[in-house]
């Protein structure tokens, strides 16, 4: 066993034997130090040698297949020796955009195992998002579904054609790779500095950044996130997460792997809660993460008629309301732990097993960061900018944005990385998030957080989502307006409005009131995340012009309300 092998080990064992000990875990955990290191054939290779145990399970409506870490051992190394006869080597960029099918795991092993940079590509982009990938990521390989080669054949680009799941002219299809052998010999040692994925993040503000990540702050940075989710060997882990994005590899490759468990997935045509529920009692799932917007559609089913096997609830991708975490421990006796992270990030902040969960709080830092809330001057403060101190520097945390260093730059200043977040820390280090930087504003000198408004507003049980940005006023520079989609079987009326008005003045202080409202759709970035500046634009233009629009309330249009 490598020294490099032996090092990660040794931190990998010390946070699953202080799984429930915060405390332990937070002060003596320290990052491996590592120089050559692949994951894939140092660490996963050497776990997956005659292990039969399930690494990935994956089930649909109609059939299901399940892989050991041995069969994917072998299976990865026989993808790694066909992508090195189609012409990838080390330091090569393969752009892989599939959906969540068994060659998504097996390219991902084998470009590890080749020392390529792997670009992460959602099945949603279009030939012009795909343009970008290619003239600022620098892909020359591509492998991609059957359904999505369409949309490269308008790129003028020479790169290496491979399709997965049919064919399609002009590429060799990925079903050549299992006539390779399964005995892979690397070409040379893998330095752990050497640059792994890049990820394009959804921006809500601006054109994508290109997020590098090295050989060792996702694979190993991971061990934070296993930590979050509370992940032990033998689990059955189920992360909702379409590829392409960081949270699939989060909780959908390393953090499961990391720990031993079995990556699970449910490949669904439209998403049903009473499918999705059905599937996690079958299949007895242990451990369950899923996004805010999921939770909140879990919850309108009859939950507790569910006999679920589940020891660990988490939630990421954007903070959780309070309403859904009461709403689940009460019919599961569970309860739902936030965490925080960034695509920049392995999990950062977060609510770990066995810890007293406060209402509202993301939690605290996990083991391997050190997190300074910094104001405007960069000194700190009880709220300000959620912020990772560089000294030392989390290994979870991204080489840079890889096209600009000049951004880069800027949020590595003062000795932390700066995440472009609002919190506020109690007294016992926990945090608490508040809003994008952009996001919050002032209305009547008062600072206002979007999400606890909507927290607010999503008790209201016509309201499936809401979005509160500035709406422009005269007397008081501006103030909260909620933009709403309503669940099923409401429809916007005069009434509605009413009702959602004076559920508002029960539950809000009178200087943080939403005072206008929108029934409408909310435009969301390709991940699915609130554009709030396209509302804001919009809300900026109506009130410059005097318009109102259909679906669009004031709360001074009722006096029922306002008397």
């Amino acid at each position: 066993m490598s020294a490099d092998l032996q090092s990660f080990l040794k931190a990998r064992d010390f946070l699953l034997a202080h799984r429930t000990d915060y405390a332990t875990a937070y002060r003596d955990f320290r990052w491996p130090q590592l120089s050559n290191f692949n994951w894939a054939l140092d660490y996963f290779d050497v776990m997956a040698k005659d292990n039969h145990k399930p690494a990935l399970w994956l089930v649909d409506d109609n059939s299901e297949i399940k892989l050991s870490f041995a069969e994917l051992s072998a299976r990865s190394n026989q993808v790694a020796n066909f992508l090195r006869a189609q012409g990838v080597k080390r330091g090569d960029v393969v752009l892989m955009m599939l959906n969540n099918v068994v060659p998504l795991w097996e390219t991902m092993l084998a470009c590890i195992k080749l020392g390529a940079v792997i670009i992460p590509a959602t099945t949603l982009l279009v030939t012009e998002d795909l343009k970008d990938r290619f003239e600022r990521g620098g892909a020359a390989h591509v492998v991609a579904g059957a359904d999505q080669t369409v949309k490269f054949d308008a790129l003028d680009n020479q790169f290496t054609k491979i399709v997965v799941g049919g064919t399609h002219d002009g590429w060799t299809s990925f079903d050549e790779a299992y006539k390779a052998s399964a005995e892979f010999t690397p070409e040379g040692e893998t330095k752990v500095d050497d640059t792994l994925l890049l990820y394009f993040t959804s921006g809500t503000t601006a054109k994508p950044k290109l997020v590098a990540h090295s050989y060792q702050s996702y694979p190993v940075g991971h061990l934070s996130t296993m930590y979050w989710i509370g992940l032990q060997p033998g689990d059955i882990h189920l992360n909702i997460s379409s590829p392409g994005w960081a949270k699939h590899a989060w909780s959908n490759f390393f953090a499961p792997w990391n720990a031993g468990a079995t990556v699970f997935v449910y490949n669904y045509g439209r998403f049903s809660a009473k499918s999705m529920l059905d599937v996690i009692v079958r299949c007895s799932i242990t451990s369950l993460c899923a996004p805010p917007t999921v939770w909140r559609m879990l919850i309108q089913e009859d939950l507790a008629s569910y006999p679920v096997k589940i020891r660990e609830l988490v939630g990421a991708g954007e903070p959780l309301n309070p309403e859904v975490i009461d709403r689940v421990k009460s019919a599961w006796g569970i309860t739902i732990r936030d965490g925080y992270g960034q695509t920049e990030t392995t999990c950062q902040i977060g609510n770990p097993p066995g810890q007293l969960v406060k209402e509202g709080s993301m939690g605290r830092p996990m083991p391997g960061y050190t997190v300074a809330l910094l104001d405007s001057d960069d000194n700190k403060t009880e709220e300000g900018e959620i912020s990772l101190a560089l000294d030392p520097r989390p290994l979870g945390l991204m080489q840079g944005y890889k096209d600009d260093p000049e951004k880069t730059k800027s949020l590595m200043r003062a000795g932390h990385y700066h995440c472009g977040d609002v919190a506020c820390i109690d007294a016992d280090g926990y945090i608490t998030y508040v809003g994008r930087a952009d996001d919050v504003f002032k209305a009547s000198d008062y600072r206002i957080s979007p999400f606890e408004l909507e927290s607010a507003l999503i008790e209201h049980p016509a309201i499936a989502e809401a979005a509160v940005v500035p709406s422009p006023d005269p007397v008081r520079l501006a103030v909260p307006k909620a933009f709403l989609v309503l669940r099923a079987g409401f429809e916007p009326s005069r009434e509605l409005a009413m009702d959602i008005f004076k559920h508002i003045r029960a539950t809000l202080a009178p200087y943080k009131r939403v005072r206008r409202i929108e029934i409408s759709d909310l435009p969301k970035t390709i991940s699915g995340k609130i554009r709030r500046v396209e509302l804001k634009r919009i809300e900026e233009q109506r009130r410059n012009q005097g318009i109102r629009v259909e679906g669009e309330y004031f709360e001074e249009d009722f006096a029922e309300v306002t008397a």
